[in-house]
């Protein structure tokens, strides 16, 4: 490495871990004021119930726009091309599904968590344990690709390539050391902060992160001149696919000439990766207690508008980020510094720095800011999930079946703040395994699961009078197991090079996204565990009809 290059690298290294440090300090204080205000129950789990539908709209894109969105989709489309881009389409139409089913349903029946909508009508403490163990598995497989995104992004950012060292650590090393950095950092957001210090970052990340990609998106497109041709013709060249690149069929849906096994497959991996996706926020956690943070249904609804432009907006910018990365970056150098795809957009943010500010310098400044945003998303986003998963052991399972509803609200809270300590260490210890697989392929395994578990169930409770508890515990135990066991035997975890294990290979589900099985099961379950029993309550069905749809009794 030359003198110069040295030096712009140190430059680099400074600039990252100042703006980084900066986020971080911003991001606490905002924390520690929201501390202050957290003094029941409901500000730590629902932040008081005060946020307009705009405030919310902005935290569920914070929430939403997730390492996936800005780091993982932007390098499938850099290094897929069209295929890529269905992550895209599928993460924004699964907003009409939560919209439609969920969103007004939910706020006028629930208080802090998913598990008070199924437990409204059923027996307390079985369903409310199920719902907590979905609850978490969901969260720590989400939680799984945000700690590997960070591991990509930081070794990007001290410019750590394998062979190379920094602070005396090799580049798996210092990866290892991210993600214990990021683990730790989330769970101070939420141990001191709660629903409402979250809140407040997930607004001001989402506020960053729309600036960033717009800037971004706006300077790919000055460069080639706002001429959408030469962009996608630049990209198809430098992505070494050629026409390909453009085409369906990279990824998902390829055609293996004499191997009719392998074509059907492929294709119904790309059926079951949608299916997976536009199902799957409808049963998302951390979403889902977003909609206990406003004082209404009607705003609860309005925030969900809202999400949905921000969202919108910003999917149509990853398809400037992805092609303007192929075209600018080159897939190799892509692939070079990480296989799975995951840098495309901070790479693409260096290239655009260098073109537009002059001279590396300029291209460390640019990556430097990028990074910071894509650190600000990765912090928001895990902090949220933790919180989810921690309101749920300490709301659902400790409150209701341990303590069978005698807990004082202090205990409560500090009962969250403990598990919090605990989805966030095991979160860690799994993103150390998963460092190989792109992150947008991760949070789509989430989505999976949460519509195998969670969805059957709420959709059940909310519209099938028969419903009872049977029901509920076949449907949410009988999709999680499906969901989770076809991963566990799948090509993710072992049989091919990108998986957790690639050294071993105990995998026979050829599908790479469990969904299109795992779906339809956790229905099916739901049916099954509902006529076995003869439970029925006719009358607390009425009421909650009438309050998901009036909100009347409603907290």
């Amino acid at each position: 490495m030359n003198v110069a290059a040295e030096a712009t690298t140190s430059t680099s290294r400074t600039l990252t871990i100042t703006l980084f440090l900066v986020f971080v300090a911003i991001t606490l204080a905002i924390t520690i004021w929201a501390s202050r205000q957290t003094k029941t129950a409901t500000d730590f789990y629902a932040g008081g119930r005060q946020f307009s539908g705009f405030q919310n709209g902005m935290a569920i894109g914070g929430d939403y726009m997730s390492a996936a969105s800005f780091l993982g989709i932007a390098g499938l489309i850099a290094l897929y091309g069209y295929d890529g881009f269905l992550y895209s389409i599928g993460f924004l139409v699964a907003w009409l599904v939560a919209l439609l089913l969920v969103a007004e349903f939910l706020r006028n029946s629930g208080r802090y968590t998913m598990a008070d909508v199924l437990a409204f009508r059923m027996r307390q403490r079985p369903v409310r344990t199920a719902a907590s163990v979905s609850t978490i598995v969901v969260s720590i497989f989400y939680l799984i690709a945000q700690m590997v995104g960070a591991g990509a992004l930081v070794s990007l950012l001290l410019g750590i390539k394998p062979g190379t060292t920094f602070l005396g650590m090799d580049a798996d090393t210092a990866k290892i050391a991210t993600i214990i950095l990021v683990g730790a950092l989330m769970i101070v957001y939420v141990v001191v902060g709660g629903m409402k210090g979250t809140t407040y970052v997930q607004i001001v990340k989402a506020f960053l992160l729309m600036t960033g990609a717009l800037v971004m998106t706006l300077l790919v497109l000055a460069h080639y001149k706002f001429n959408l041709s030469s962009l996608l013709g630049d990209a198809a060249e430098r992505s070494g696919k050629g026409s390909a690149f453009l085409e369906p069929g990279l990824r998902y849906g390829v055609e293996t000439a004499g191997d009719a096994a392998k074509t059907f497959y492929s294709k119904m991996d790309l059926l079951s990766l949608g299916i997976a996706l536009v199902l799957g926020t409808a049963g998302l956690p951390h979403i889902l207690t977003r909609f206990y943070t406003v004082p209404t249904s009607r705003i609860a609804r309005k925030s969900v508008l809202w999400a949905i432009g921000i969202i919108g907006t910003f999917y149509l910018f990853t398809l400037a980020l992805g092609f303007g990365a192929a075209a600018m970056v080159g897939g190799q150098a892509i692939t070079a510094q990480d296989k799975a795809g995951n840098t495309a957009a901070p790479q693409l943010a260096q290239q655009l720095g260098i073109t537009y500010l002059g001279g590396d310098t300029g291209g460390a400044v640019l990556l430097a800011i990028i990074a910071a945003v894509a650190f600000a998303t990765i912090l928001a986003v895990v902090a949220g999930l933790t919180l989810a998963s921690s309101s749920s052991v300490a709301h659902d399972f400790y409150a209701s079946v341990i303590k069978r509803g005698q807990a004082g609200e202090r205990d409560e809270v500090r009962v969250a703040r403990i598990s919090a300590f605990v989805i966030g260490a095991i979160a860690i210890v799994l993103s150390i395994f998963a460092q190989s697989l792109n992150v947008a392929f991760l949070v789509a395994l989430a989505f999976a699961v949460a519509a195998s578990a969670n969805l059957p169930a709420i959709l059940y409770s909310l519209f099938w009078k028969r419903f009872n508890t049977s029901g509920a515990l076949w449907s949410i135990y009988g999709g999680l197991v499906a969901a989770v066991f076809l991963v566990f035997f799948s090509p993710v975890v072992s049989g091919s090079p990108t998986a957790m294990f690639p050294d071993s290979d105990w995998h026979w589900f050829p599908l790479s996204n469990p969904g299109i099985i795992s779906i339809p099961i956790g229905f099916l379950c739901g049916w099954i565990g509902t006529v076995l029993s003869k439970e029925t309550d006719a009358d607390k069905y009425a009421e909650l009809e009438v309050r998901s749809l009036t909100g009347h009794g409603a907290h």
